[in-house]
């Protein structure tokens, strides 16, 4: 098979190149020449006329044959390079409505994304303000910490801890919203 397709191929590029060939200046000029020798030939009394044309037509008519052969086969070669672009376009035209889907989607995404960081946002500011009546709270404590007895240090103590600890989560999801703020301007730049 591979033997096969190698003749092949250099068949068709013999096709190709005589298809080349019979449109150029030479041909012309080579074609004249042998047209004019044949009917040279007669007129000089070297061949009969009769035998002049009969051969000159079969010549022609050969040539014609195969000429024909080979622009078809130059005609089929250039349909099947059309038909492959055809594919080629078709592929191309697919993948651009998948990216433009890809688009749509990631500036969906975008957008939830943007809801989720303002839903955080007001969470922090709900956070804060918890925190500065906490705040407010233990001092309030703390004024009238020299009055309380023992356990009532305690519970400022786990107080402190708490608001501490709250602390440290807003700053945690400051950290995340910084993170996500970053990724939005990372896929609007993908845009």
């Amino acid at each position: 098979m591979k033997k096969y397709n190698e003749k092949t191929e250099v068949l068709e590029k013999i096709a190709d190149s005589i298809t080349s060939w019979i449109g150029s200046i030479q041909s012309l000029i080579v074609h004249t020449l042998l047209f004019v020798t044949s009917f040279l030939l007669p007129m000089l009394n070297i061949v009969d006329f009769d035998k002049m044309l009969l051969i000159l037509t079969t010549v022609l008519s050969l040539e014609a044959i195969y000429l024909a052969i080979f622009i078809q086969m130059s005609v089929n070669k250039s349909h099947e390079k059309i038909e492959d672009i055809q594919e080629d376009i078709e592929e191309i035209s697919e993948d651009i409505e998948d990216i433009q889907e890809d688009i749509e989607e990631i500036s969906e995404d975008i957008e939830e994304i943007s809801e989720d960081i303002e839903e955080i946002n007001e969470d922090i500011e709900d956070i804060q303000e918890d925190i500065e009546e906490i705040s407010e709270d233990i001092e309030e404590i703390n004024e009238e910490e020299d009055e309380e007895d023992h356990n009532e240090k305690a519970k400022n103590a786990i107080l402190k801890s708490n608001v501490s600890s709250n602390k440290n989560e807003i700053k945690a999801l400051k950290d995340i919203i910084a993170q996500l703020r970053n990724e939005i301007d990372e896929l609007k730049k993908e845009e």
